[in-house]
């Protein structure tokens, strides 16, 4: 298979290739190397990126629906406006990745590596970690495979969607959530120390046992909230 005049396969070299609008659909390109690759709008529906080196790529409005992606690293890469509709990422690194207005629509985010993301108005509708059980402090799939909680700390959530969202056990401390729509998610569990709230939407949501100490909650709606073991800011623990 080629594509604007490359050769895609798997482990294929190409570091800085100018991939721009390309249709890669069902391609295989697992193991491949594509370090700060203009990827801009190119169609990964389905394509194989499984331990792809995707480092300081260019995925502007790219789309990855279908994609496998686990154990990819997409460090410091730019996926403004990206679609990962129905993908699964176990493992995924987005460190320092810029994923403003992200598409993570139904998508499994198990284990993957969000620290100091930019998630700014992302949509996590329908999250999927609805199939993990946590063990001590990792989780398992229903398949049995082991995968550690998503790691969401520091990241830029502010007015992300995660209404529904089952973020269990989640790393959020840290974690700029001002404005964000927590909607009836399950939050059970997880550390939002120092987490930024201001104007959050948290109505319905799960609290059960998080751990808020020095949270920001200034005009957060917690109506209907279960807060039951929570720690609050003030480090007080709600009956």
């Amino acid at each position: 298979m080629e594509a604007n005049g490359y050769k895609i396969k798997p482990k294929a070299d190409l570091c800085g290739a100018n991939l721009k609008k390309a249709d890669l659909s069902d391609a295989n390109l697992a193991n491949a190397r594509l370090i700060g690759a203009n990827l801009e709008s190119t169609n990964f529906i389905n394509a194989d990126l499984s331990s792809a080196n995707l480092t300081r790529a260019y995925m502007f409005s790219a789309d990855l629906t279908g994609a496998n992606l686990t154990g990819a690293d997409l460090t410091g890469a730019d996926l403004t406006l990206a679609t990962f509709d129905s993908v699964w990422i176990v493992g995924l690194n987005l460190t320092d990745a810029r994923l403003a207005g992200t598409d993570f629509h139904n998508t499994n985010l198990c284990g993957a590596m969000l620290r100091g993301a930019d998630l700014t108005g992302a949509n996590f509708i329908g999250l999927n970690l609805s199939n993990v059980n946590l063990t001590d402090s990792h989780q398992r799939t229903s398949s049995g495979d082991e995968c550690d909680i998503p790691d969401f700390y520091h990241a830029n959530l502010t007015e992300a969607r995660l209404n529904s969202a089952d973020l269990t056990g989640a790393d959020l401390s840290g974690a700029n959530l001002t404005g964000a729509n927590l909607r009836d998610a399950d939050l059970s569990g997880a550390d939002l120390r120092d987490a930024y709230l201001r104007d959050a939407d948290l109505s319905g949501a799960d609290l059960t046992g998080a751990d808020l100490t020095g949270a920001n909650l200034t005009g957060a709606n917690l109506t209907g909230a279960n807060l039951t073991g929570a720690t609050m800011p003030d480090g007080t623990i709600q009956d």
